[in-house]
């Protein structure tokens, strides 16, 4: 499993549909990391790779997306992109939580077992 790119509509019916809902409620079967990220941006090419692995690592307990930031500016707007990349850790109960900057990937996995998978260190 490779991560997936998402398109604006796509987050609507897969994640959570703002424009009609009010308070979160996310749609998925698993928990979820969302990339933020531009095709020009270095650090987000240096990201890339280690999204790929994780979502090998990780195959059926996550679900591993991609936002164009510039192909998708409504989503990137609805949650307030200013720097990218940035990651939307997103847990199966509760709110999502935003991390701005390339993360190396312990801290990706740290996050992974201890947010969205609930497994203590």
């Amino acid at each position: 499993m490779a991560t997936i790119k998402l398109t604006t509509e796509d987050f609507k019916e897969k994640i959570f549909d703002y424009t009609k809902e009010k308070e979160w409620k996310y749609k998925g079967q698993r928990p979820a990391l969302i990339d933020f990220y531009a095709d020009w941006c270095a650090p987000c090419r240096m990201v890339a790779p280690i999204l790929e692995e994780l979502s090998e690592e990780y195959k059926n307990q996550i679900d591993i997306y991609k936002v164009d930031t510039e192909a998708e500016e409504e989503l990137s707007a609805v949650f307030g992109i200013q720097s990218i990349p940035t990651f939307l850790f997103i847990p199966m109960e509760g709110l999502p939580m935003m991390q701005p900057g390339a993360l190396p990937k312990n801290v990706f996995k740290k996050a992974i077992d201890q947010e969205l998978l609930k497994q203590k260190a």
